[in-house]
């Protein structure tokens, strides 16, 4: 096995093994589970590690140097016409591409899934473009934030109450593991032509944006389409009793992984063949490095998607369903909390992200502390949302104080800070959340008798905001120690300081 891969596939495992310990803890403890689903959990969870492996190592291979690649290209094109039609165009083929859209469409049957899909793949197309053109011209992305989410809870008043929780969802999974190599990547070769000191701060920030287009987008098909009888069926938990059954059950939906994978790669793959003719840009070796790059994400995301689709679903909705009826429904609050510190490191764009902000930083942001801050973020979303849930709270109380506390932060934080949080948001939105999270969310609120489109959907949104306040928050301690550290600093005229190569010795200063 290649080296390299062997490595992604162990880190996979030690981001997976967390999880799956504590819903088989909880399976034996709290929800005695069938050994049947418990089996397909287990099979689910290898297919996990393997493909987060292999996808990892694709994405840097070939999603991360294709976008920023394109970024470069973009910048340097005499057309500023050109460079925000490729915007478009790419932002919106890599949306339709997005694998975690394709199911939340699914959960909304009283809109066609492909009215939903072309709806939110032209709100990240515009607000991609929006978001190059605030690196061409520096615009600080803390203004276009305050404008646009102002914009959308304005919107909100306007759209059938059960099409918002929707509309927010919408949001975060339009941001997944296709979608945020490259638009990361691409963001950092935008940036990397102005050269400028603020280059650096605006490279992060795409993904922010291009997480409000599907939102303001949806608001306004909820507005003319006017979906009031919106109504999403409940999961179906299939009968597993034999070892043949998860054979079967896994067998069944490969082939349906890997078409959709095909027509999400196949997509990415045309536009870049198109973009390499025009460009010239890679050579004969990095073509084929890109090639080898694509294959390897390819199978990574079929098996990937096809463990948690077949091993998590159940088990998500067999957990919420039967501890919301039960008598000790109130321990899906602290279990929520222990379940999204963990979950956060089998996303697999979370690992992109993190890599790329310690590779822009220079290691002064490293992935461990992104690590914390996101799994931190993760838990205090699903404690809130399973909370949610059981009392019935509606959505927008927690969202609208939760991003103006976000906005407000902005004005106190180092820029880069502020991208790299309201990025975080979308990144931490992705397929785990979709495929177990949402199940979860799904089976209790089935459990205690709610509403489906107003209480369980909502979860992604919640997912989506908490890492904009959690990473900023950990930007205000970065200014607080910055300051600290620069003031315990004895000036050199009063320290008396004499170097030796490369020891620096403090001497008491002379007396006078």
């Amino acid at each position: 096995m290649n080296k390299v891969l062997r490595e992604k596939i162990m880190e996979a495992f030690t981001s997976v093994l967390p999880i799956t310990i504590i819903v088989l803890v909880a399976s034996v403890v709290l929800v005695p589970l069938p050994a049947g689903t418990i089996l397909m959990f287990l099979a689910g969870a290898a297919l996990l590690v393997v493909g987060m492996g292999f996808f990892t190592l694709g994405a840097d291979m070939a999603m991360m140097p294709m976008g920023e690649g394109i970024g470069v290209e973009l910048t340097r094109s005499s057309s500023l016409f050109i460079a925000i039609f490729v915007s478009f165009v790419m932002g919106v083929i890599i949306t339709i591409a997005e694998p975690d859209l394709q199911i939340l469409a699914q959960q909304v049957p009283s809109v066609p899934s492909l009215a939903l899909i072309l709806t939110v793949a032209g709100g990240v197309g515009f607000f991609l473009m929006i978001a190059v053109l605030r690196i061409f011209f520096a615009v600080r992305l803390s203004v276009l934030l305050i404008i646009f989410y102002v914009g959308v809870f304005i919107l909100a008043k306007f759209t059938p109450a059960n099409f918002v929780p929707v509309a927010f969802d919408s949001g975060g999974v339009t941001t997944g593991p296709i979608t945020v190599p490259f638009i990361l990547s691409m963001g950092v070769g935008v940036a990397s032509i102005r050269g400028d000191k603020r280059s650096q701060d605006d490279s992060f920030g795409l993904v922010a944006l291009c997480s409000i287009g599907p939102i303001l987008a949806v608001f306004l098909l909820g507005i003319f389409y006017n979906p009031s009888g919106s109504q999403v069926a409940g999961l179906e938990v299939p009968h597993i009793s034999t070892s043949r059954d998860v054979a079967e059950a896994f067998a069944f939906e490969l082939p349906r992984s890997a078409k959709d994978v095909s027509l999400a790669m196949g997509a990415i793959i045309v536009f870049f063949f198109i973009f390499q003719l025009a460009s010239r840009r890679y050579k004969r070796h990095q073509l084929g490095r890109i090639f080898i790059g694509f294959i390897y994400t390819f199978i990574g995301l079929v098996v990937f998607l096809t463990g948690v689709d077949v091993g998590f679903i159940p088990v998500g909705q067999l957990v919420g369903s039967t501890l919301s009826s039960s008598p000790f429904k109130w321990i899906l609050v602290p279990l929520g909390l222990v379940i999204g510190y963990y979950i956060v490191a089998a996303e697999p764009a979370v690992h992109v992200l993190n890599k790329q902000v310690e590779e822009i930083t220079s290691g002064a942001i490293p992935q461990k502390m992104m690590n914390r801050g996101l799994s931190i973020g993760m838990a205090i979303a699903l404690a809130i949302t399973m909370f949610r849930i059981l009392t019935g709270l509606p959505l927008m109380w927690i969202l609208i104080p939760g991003y103006a506390f976000a906005i407000i932060l902005t004005f106190f934080v180092p820029p880069i800070f502020t991208g790299i949080a309201f990025d975080s948001g979308g990144v931490c939105s992705g397929p785990m959340t979709s495929t177990f999270l949402l199940p979860l969310a799904m089976g209790t609120c089935e459990g205690v008798n709610g509403d489906l489109m107003t209480d369980a959907f909502g979860i992604v949104a919640m997912v989506a905001m908490t890492p904009l306040i959690i990473i900023q928050l950990m930007g205000l301690l970065y200014v607080f120690r910055t300051k600290k550290a620069e003031l315990a600093v004895v000036p050199v005229e009063a320290a008396g300081i004499a170097e030796a190569g490369e020891i620096t010795i403090f001497e008491d200063p002379p007396n006078e």
